[in-house]
């Protein structure tokens, strides 16, 4: 094959040497992205690996590790060029559905060790790389493949991936937009409470009305004692309470945020780098002094549950009115109306 060096990104590792066969000695290295041209079944693909320069004549030098590194680099640009299902995605399903290698094989269809060869280096075929990719993103889809194929795997196993797929089926009541911003809120933060992540996405909706004017998710949200909350998100993740939110089955949602636009992200942005240095408790205690909340909730004593919906219009109104104080267009305009909110609450 064919290569040409074009230095992407580079990364001098901290102390680290290794012997340069054009120096002649143990000399520092830079590690480097390199961009190879490769012809596989005919075809002609362009792939970027990792290399390691030598700091003193500028040859290429060979750092255990790093061809076991290229060919991991050139498997997933491939797979990745061609449609194929990642070895991490198999290991994504096996997670989430709770399921092992047979199993897993059995219900979609598949040869029993056919898994265990994917996940040994194999590459899958389009039509099994579909499949797989479809169990991925539809648990409508991985529930149907289960029924179909339930007497051919073991009944403990069948129910445990059964009952996976039921619940993550719920997960999907709400719109692609409330999903995705979910999933980024997930990534941004290392720990999202129930609570927490409520009080977020109703700050999302909010800063969204003040920068754009118009909401940003289709769902209504409830004034319920403890602040606003969007119903179907409750259902998703009650069982962790006031617990972080940790559980392989939500890794469906990773790489969901992908699909956000930079008018989305942006906001979401702005609401995790200020609100989201908050806990559950206090960002409740925000939201108690709202208009929004506290219409919703007239003729409504503490501690009393309510339904009632927050309009979107009343939290459009209001978040537009304290733009204009605090300007939410910039993280420290936002961090000035929670210090108010605060001190009011107090």
């Amino acid at each position: 094959f064919e290569q040409g060096v074009i230095s992407m990104t580079q990364q001098t590792p901290k102390g680290k040497t290794d012997f340069c066969t054009m120096c002649r000695q143990n000399t520092g290295y830079t590690l480097k992205k390199q961009s190879i041209n490769k012809i596989i079944k005919g075809v002609e693909y362009s792939f970027k690996i990792t290399v390691a320069v030598c700091n003193e004549c500028g040859g290429e030098m060979g750092v255990p590790g790093l061809i076991d590194g290229n060919i991991r680099e050139i498997d997933e640009q491939y797979r990745a060029y061609e449609g194929i299902v990642s070895i991490a995605d198999i290991d994504r399903i096996m997670k989430i559905y709770k399921i092992g290698k047979a199993p897993l094989s059995l219900a979609l269809g598949f040869g029993e060790i056919t898994i265990t060869r994917y996940l040994a280096g194999q590459i899958p075929s389009k039509e099994y790389s579909d499949i797989l990719r479809r169990a991925l993103s539809s648990p409508s889809y991985m529930k149907e493949k289960l029924w179909q194929n339930k007497d051919k795997i073991a009944q403990t196993a069948y129910h445990k991936a059964m009952e996976a797929a039921v619940r993550l089926d719920d997960l999907f009541s709400v719109s692609d937009t409330m999903l995705q911003i979910i999933s980024y809120i997930f990534e941004r933060l290392e720990e999202v409470t129930p609570l927490m992540l409520q009080k977020l996405l109703y700050f999302v909706q909010g800063v969204s009305c003040a920068l754009y004017k118009e909401p940003l998710l289709s769902e209504d949200c409830q004034a319920w004692v403890h602040g606003p909350v969007y119903p179907q998100v409750y259902d998703m993740f009650r069982d962790f309470k006031f617990n972080p939110i940790e559980d392989a089955r939500f890794a469906i949602l990773e790489g969901m945020e992908d699909a956000l636009d930079e008018k989305k992200r942006r906001v979401v942005d702005l609401v995790v780098d200020t609100f989201g240095e908050y806990g559950g408790k206090r960002l409740e205690k925000i939201t108690h002094e709202e208009k929004p909340w506290k219409i919703a909730r007239k003729g409504y004593s503490d501690g009393i549950r309510s339904n009632e919906i927050i309009l979107k219009e009343n939290i459009a109104a209001y978040y537009i009115k304290i733009n204009q104080k605090y300007d939410f267009s910039q993280k420290e305009g936002i961090q000035r109306y929670i210090n108010d909110a605060l001190r009011l609450h107090v």
